[in-house]
């Protein structure tokens, strides 16, 4: 489908385009369709903008990422649709291991992500033998690779699940989650929530580490930055910055309702 530019959900169709050709090419799962659009709905009531919360969340996210050890970044389905460019290039940037990882999992659904992200360039992609399990959880995204996720400090899980993120804490790993949904089980149990749109999320978290690392950082001031974030206190701004935007379109009288 050609979708023209000058139309006023262009941004928004395009995504949708992208999930629809997952599916097609065997990476996307037709349950991705419905968490996608839930998130949508979100980002409507955001202006479909990143929040000053969100960018907030972004700038600690990156101070994690950079600090971190062992880095894993966790790929499913959508995230293999929507940003597979996006998260081989954050692989590259903080030389961290990209690891695929489904709630609807089949082995060759496994392989063509795989297969779609080394086509992006990446160099290192877990997931297709997994040897651990993660403690807690009885379906298919307890699988794990001891050399990734099973073992990392830090975890990347864009669009993840509630009770992963859970054990994943459980675990005593630290895991930054992009989420629209302020109020989901998965933000308020991650050390980080990013409720942003995952491109915009992940151009930013790009945008934000790589300028770090070409003007040079103090290990001091990326671990002050996170030591002075509070990741409950930060959804609760989201959702004043939503409620101060639900009323201002309430009070515009006319020529409906304004962007």
């Amino acid at each position: 489908m050609i979708i023209p530019k000058s139309h006023p959900r262009y941004e928004s169709l395009k995504r949708r385009e992208k999930l629809v050709s997952g599916i097609e090419a065997g990476i996307t799962s037709l349950h991705g369709l419905i968490a996608h659009g839930r998130g949508e709905a979100f980002d409507y009531l955001m202006g479909e903008k990143t929040l000053k919360s969100a960018l907030r969340a972004t700038e600690v996210a990156a101070a994690l990422l950079l600090m971190a050890k062992s880095p894993v970044l966790s790929v499913n389905g959508n995230v293999a649709a929507l940003v597979s460019r996006e998260m081989v290039h954050l692989s590259e940037l903080i030389d961290a291991p990209l690891e695929v990882n489904l709630f609807h999992r089949t082995e060759e659904r496994v392989k063509r992500i795989k297969e779609l992200l080394e086509r992006e360039g990446a160099k290192r992609v877990l997931g297709d033998k997994p040897d651990s399990r993660i403690p807690g959880i009885e379906h298919a995204r307890a699988l794990a690779t001891r050399e990734g996720i099973y073992t990392a400090d830090v975890v990347l899980a864009p669009l993840e699940d509630g009770d992963r993120c859970e054990s994943l804490i459980a675990m005593g790993k630290k895991v930054i989650t992009i989420d629209l949904n302020p109020l989901s089980r998965t933000s308020r149990y991650a050390t980080v929530s990013i409720v942003d749109d995952i491109e915009r999320a992940l151009r930013n978290l790009n945008t934000i580490i790589g300028e770090k690392k070409e003007r040079g950082y103090e290990y001091r001031d990326l671990d002050a930055l996170v030591r002075g974030y509070d990741n409950s206190e930060n959804l609760r701004a989201v959702i004043k910055e939503l409620s101060t935007r639900l009323s201002e379109l309430s009070e515009a009288s006319e020529g409906g309702l304004k962007e």
